[in-house]
């Protein structure tokens, strides 16, 4: 034995020991024990409600792998079916229904969709309300389901209309502000075409003629007071089997000249003033158109 082990062990052996030394108990013990467990099933009767709780939400929300309710998740996007309320903005790229139903989309004030650009700026607006629908954009077309034929368009220029055929049904028919520019205006089969102006005049120009034709019926122009056919380079020709002037003026002998025969007039000698009014004169074996003259006088 070393010397360093001797002395430990003599050192040891001459230690006093404690006769009556003290224990003390290790845990929790009294009120603070009684806390740790009234703690301890709190919190377990709180995770046995927040359970039951969230099964009954899972039950009454119909939550399922495939979504929530009426909402289901698809490898497509999210297909919602039945009526859903939505209180606040929908943001969608695109919005399609079944096949087998109609798409509605409902409000009570108005149903408005906006279409912006990639900086938020407002392009196109289309409301739907109570009174009226208004569009607002740059340019508005309805094409045809066919053949994507443009049917109607309209912008800040022009209005275009694309179909074959512009009907107008109202009872006062088209009211134009402005002139009107068209190839081709015709009446339905059957039906008369009727040009109108109430209040003021109807002019009809064009730069290489003007042609009214009736292939089946008559001509009638008639007026209240003057009637003007003018002609400023051409002439006026009258072609037609027979051609008849009503209610001319028929002119009379002067005092002077030898008194008709008393015999009923049948014909008569068309005469012409200077002024270029026509009047009638009783034919005789000469001309009697001096004779009754007289008639120029008054126009």
């Amino acid at each position: 034995m070393t010397r360093e082990q001797y002395i430990l062990a003599t050192q040891q052996n001459n230690l006093p020991r404690a006769e009556n030394a003290q224990l003390y108990p290790v845990g929790i013990y009294g009120w603070r024990k009684r806390c740790l467990y009234f703690f301890v099933l709190l919190l377990l009767v709180t995770m046995i409600v927040n359970l039951a709780m969230t099964i009954w939400i899972l039950k009454v929300m119909n939550f399922t792998v495939d979504g929530m309710g009426n909402l289901r998740v698809t490898k497509k996007g999210i297909r919602l079916e039945g009526i859903s309320e939505f209180l606040l903005p929908l943001y969608v790229k695109e919005i399609h229904s079944r096949k087998d139903s109609p798409l509605v989309l409902q409000s009570d004030r108005n149903v408005t969709v906006n279409a912006r650009n990639h900086m938020g700026q407002l392009t196109g607006q289309l409301t739907v309300g109570a009174d009226a629908v208004e569009a607002q954009c740059k340019r508005f077309e309805v094409r045809a389901s066919e053949d994507g034929r443009v049917l109607f368009s309209a912008d800040e220029d022009e209005i275009t209309i694309g179909a074959e055929k512009l009907k107008v049904t109202g009872t006062e028919g088209a009211v134009f502000g402005h002139s009107v520019e068209t190839p081709h205006i015709r009446a339905e089969p059957s039906q008369d075409l009727r040009l109108e102006s109430p209040t003021r005049s109807l002019i009809m120009e064009a730069p290489r003629g003007v042609q009214v034709s009736a292939a089946a019926g008559d001509f009638k122009a008639a007026c209240r007071k003057e009637l003007h056919l003018q002609s400023t380079e051409g002439e006026i020709f009258l072609n037609a089997d027979q051609i008849r002037l009503g209610n001319l003026p028929t002119g009379s002998f002067s005092s002077s000249s030898p008194s008709p025969s008393n015999s009923r007039q049948t014909v008569y000698e068309l005469c012409v003033c200077p002024n270029g009014k026509l009047y009638l004169s009783p034919a005789g074996l000469g001309s009697t158109c001096q004779s009754s003259s007289n008639i120029c006088l008054w126009s």
